[in-house]
């Protein structure tokens, strides 16, 4: 008979095999062209690999199903399906059938943000492989990039080596929503993510169905707030009356250096249009500000790297400050440059170190790591990508909270090694 202290190992086996199998990890590379971040997935039979860049606003998963793809486990979804969203429209192929080629198939709306242009692909489901595991009837967007023409494709301004785009949004057919609606997994509705700074150091990770308790992220004490609803949507393409299925919080005042920045604070709310705000995006590489913002931040910055001794040199595009690297200190959190805080609803605040405030544009430059985004902006705030490495960040979209970690550096840690 098995003694007490094996079959405990066991049950205890047992449980640690439930428990990771119960969320999904998926590894995060950084393009150093682009900026963008991007991960692997399987999708069909037989098993292709696609590099799909992560976009947390993304509505939807779409690959590119080119002359070269095929899948045998793939089924378009038909136009009067309860599973094809309204008014998708349908689509039509004279060609043999493949994904990309079926008719009577509802449409998929194809939607790269980088890109000025709203492309038209097939909506079907099929096996995807993420974290070894195989999950089916998995509902994606595919495209034949060869078929478009002209300056706007699909695949514009991603990565040389990917193939689509991993939506995270608000919405049912992204993958958090659809791993957590599954029958066959249940997962929280809720997903992490943590942005590497550099593939030197290591890759980062995104958790489908929350940190789990086996990882070395779960001992980090996250600050949560509220996520806010922009009930004006703030896509491409909507229909009267969605709201946006974006990641907005409720940004109250900006701080330089502990001192608050004095401009319109009607800017940080969201009008009656739906413009305004403050939201997240991995698809911006720095993060954007509406001009009367960003011309404050950047004058106020200055002055107080001034005061540190920090010399100003001459600006490199698309940056608005830059300054001289070798009379910049260190600290544990990069470059010792003054703070800049994002004081939220309650008097919480986010605080932006060098490490996520500045950017290395030569050996001999430093910038700060934020752009004008105009005069007109419909969102004035965008928190890019730069200043979202190394952070830990936890969507929870059933209680509808962020919870946030502010730079793991500060505990000597980072995405790519804890």
């Amino acid at each position: 008979m098995a003694s007490f202290a094996t079959l405990f190992s066991l049950l205890t086996i047992a449980i640690l095999s439930f428990s990771c199998s119960s969320q999904f990890i998926l590894p995060i590379e950084k393009d150093p062209l682009t900026n963008l971040f991007y991960t692997s997935v399987g999708i069909g039979t037989p098993q292709h690999n696609f590099n799909l860049v992560i976009d947390i606003g993304g509505p939807t998963i779409w690959y590119d199903c080119n002359k070269n793809y095929n899948s045998s486990t793939y089924n378009p979804i038909s136009c009067d399906s309860k599973l094809c969203p309204k008014f998708s429209g349908c689509t039509g192929c004279s060609g043999p059938f493949k994904p990309g080629c079926s008719n009577n198939t509802c449409a998929a709306n194809i939607i790269n943000p980088l890109v000025n242009a709203i492309f038209v692909g097939d909506t079907g489901n099929d096996v995807l492989f993420i974290s070894h595991s195989k999950v089916s009837n998995l509902l994606s967007g595919c495209t034949e990039s060869e078929v478009f023409t002209g300056e706007d494709v699909p695949l514009k301004n991603l990565p040389k080596t990917s193939k689509g785009i991993l939506g995270l949004a608000r919405t049912k057919l992204s993958l958090p929503k659809q791993l957590s609606s599954s029958s066959s997994h249940k997962l929280p509705n809720k997903f992490a993510l943590c942005l590497p700074s550099s593939n030197k150091k290591g890759l980062g990770s995104l958790f489908i169905g929350g940190i789990p308790q086996q990882s070395s992220f779960f001992k980090f004490q996250l600050t949560k707030i509220p996520l806010v609803i922009n009930p004006f949507s703030t896509a491409p393409i909507f229909t009267k009356g969605d709201a946006s299925y974006e990641y907005f919080i409720d940004v109250k005042s900006i701080k330089v250096g502990g001192e608050i920045l004095n401009f319109k604070s009607s800017l940080l709310s969201i009008d009656n249009k739906g413009n305004g705000g403050t939201k997240i995006s991995t698809m911006k590489s720095f993060s954007v500000l509406h001009s009367s913002i960003y011309s404050t931040l950047v004058r106020d910055f200055v002055k107080k790297a001034s005061d540190k001794k920090i010399k100003k040199v001459a600006l490199v595009a698309p940056f608005g400050a830059c300054f001289d690297f070798s009379t910049i200190g260190r600290t544990n959190t990069g470059l010792d440059v003054p703070t800049i805080d994002l004081v939220l609803q309650g008097g919480v605040e986010w605080t932006i170190y060098g490490g996520n405030s500045m950017v290395l544009v030569n050996k001999k430059v430093a910038s700060l790591g934020f752009v004008d985004g105009g005069k007109k902006p419909t969102t004035s705030v965008v928190i890019g990508g730069h200043q979202l490495e190394d952070n830990l960040l936890e969507f929870d979209l059933v209680s509808s909270k962020l919870g946030f970690s502010s730079s793991l550096l500060l505990h000597n840690a980072r995405c790519s090694n804890s």
